[in-house]
């Protein structure tokens, strides 16, 4: 692997999890591990232009249709591709046909770029996920095997300790707080051939007594009334939180924003 390459832009394809959800600015945007990877990119090469296509929410088909010829199409040096794990948590899932859509999705974007990244997503530890896990490894078998196949690279947040930390997660349990998506975006950094800026991303964050029977009651019935209530309530209805919205940086524009 290249050590400290020059890239003079990046693409992010995917869903709530490259858009950026839970790392909230006090606009009450998103800001998310790729904003802060185009911020250190853009930081080394003068005139770096950096898209994002993510929409939480989407679903691979959608991933597929709606943003992979767009991004193939920008011509850009780094393309990153996450997507297919709100795939594995639909009640019902075909994963052959998962698998068969992110293998499009890898045909048509690693040649459109110097370098394909794609991702083996974190996993929090829970009895929720729990069922939905084999699935989930599933995908990420697929992952690897398309990466070797088509020269692009995986970063591996799946077997990362550090970002099964509870911890890392908001309130919602499904996505990464903004120190868990810096962590993401060192790792992305690390695994492009940068020299390090935090070496112990993986390491888990030091031990704290964990909140009592009562704390833990009280934010389970948070979090069932708040989050998972109104998620069951969508895919029962067909509907998704991105229905409506719009890319979050459809263009590939020079980009000045957070370099940390």
């Amino acid at each position: 692997m290249q050590t400290n390459p020059t890239h003079s832009s990046l693409v992010a394809v995917g869903d709530s999890f490259t858009e950026g959800m839970s790392d909230l600015l006090p606009d009450g945007s998103y800001r998310g591990w790729a904003d802060l990877l185009a911020g250190r990119m853009a930081a080394r090469t003068p005139g770096f232009r950096y898209a994002n296509l993510a929409v939480r929410g989407k679903l691979i088909g959608q991933i597929v249709e709606e943003q992979v010829d767009v991004a193939a199409a920008m011509g850009a040096d780094v393309i990153t591709l996450v997507g297919g794990l709100n795939d594995t948590l639909r009640p019902k899932c075909d994963m052959g046909r998962v698998r068969g859509l992110l293998e499009e999705a890898v045909e048509k974007l690693a040649p459109s770029c110097r370098q394909l990244v794609l991702m083996r997503s974190p996993g929090r530890q829970g009895p929720v996920l729990e069922r939905f896990r084999p699935r989930m490894e599933e995908l990420f078998a697929c992952v690897d095997e398309l990466a070797e196949r088509h020269g692009a690279i995986v970063v591996d947040l799946y077997g990362a300790p550090s970002l099964g930390d509870p911890r890392l997660w908001d309130v919602d349990r499904l996505h990464l707080t903004a120190e868990g998506h810096r962590r993401v975006a060192e790792a992305v950094w690390q695994t492009l051939g940068y020299d390090p800026e935090d070496t112990e991303w993986r390491t888990p964050i030091p031990a704290t007594l964990p909140p009592g029977w009562v704390a833990r009651r009280v934010a389970d019935a948070r979090f069932a009334r708040q989050y998972l209530l109104p998620w069951i309530g969508r895919r029962l209805t067909g509907r998704s939180s991105g229905d409506g919205l719009p890319a979050k940086r459809p263009e590939l524009l020079p980009y000045e924003g957070p370099a940390a």
